[in-house]
């Protein structure tokens, strides 16, 4: 079992939300319901526009934005319908202004009649984004990765000082002869937990 990676500068906290939130904003009859939820994956995220499509099937647009991942590197804004860039951009706009991450915002648009033109969408959906986000409780959040630790009986007492000394939380554990246990590791003690494992004999280590 070789590792080698130096994971003591890496950045594996950020800022997400811990539930869904709400904002509004109306202009000249047009209702502007913005829906705020922590995501995690793009499925997530599919099955929630679908969900509020189904609810507010009566609306006229349906514009989302999301960012996801502890990097942000997964993204999307979507106008549906609206004129590009009015829309789905100023939303994603106030979610990387608040510099937050696993979240998706749905804005929920009903036509009040009168059309507001394009100072006027991208005011509408970047307020009442911000409402929602403004009423959203923001936590950190720390990006790690599972693994399963496998191991004989006699290795026992050198597994559990690792767990110990890297505060690392157990679950499924299983000892007999043949001992396991999984945990999951932020991924700037990755590294450390990775090579004090490999000091122990017997024990193997598989990512999960």
């Amino acid at each position: 079992m070789e590792f080698s990676m130096d994971t003591s500068q890496i950045q594996d906290s950020y800022k997400s939300i811990a539930a869904p939130s709400d904002g509004l904003f109306k202009d000249n009859g047009s209702r502007f319901i913005a829906r705020a939820y922590p995501v995690e994956t793009e499925e997530e995220v599919k099955e929630i526009v679908a969900s509020l499509k189904k609810e507010y099937y009566d609306a006229r647009h349906h514009v989302y934005a999301y960012r996801l991942g502890y990097k942000g590197d997964k993204f999307r804004a979507n106008d549906d319908g609206e004129p590009s860039g009015s829309s789905g951009r100023p939303v994603l706009g106030q979610i990387d202004s608040c510099g937050l991450s696993d979240i998706l915002v749905v804005v929920i648009r009903y036509f009040g009649g009168i059309k507001l033109g394009i100072p006027g969408l991208i005011r509408a959906y970047k307020t009442s984004t911000a409402d929602a986000l403004a009423n959203a409780e923001i936590i950190e959040k720390i990006a790690s990765r599972r693994y399963r630790v496998h191991f004989g009986y006699m290795s026992m007492n050198g597994i559990m000082k690792v767990m110990k000394d890297l505060n690392l939380e157990q679950k499924n554990q299983k000892f007999d002869m043949e001992c396991s246990l999984e945990t999951n590791v932020r991924l700037s003690l990755e590294g450390t937990f990775l090579e004090r494992m490999e000091d122990v004999e017997g024990c193997h280590v598989e990512e999960l």
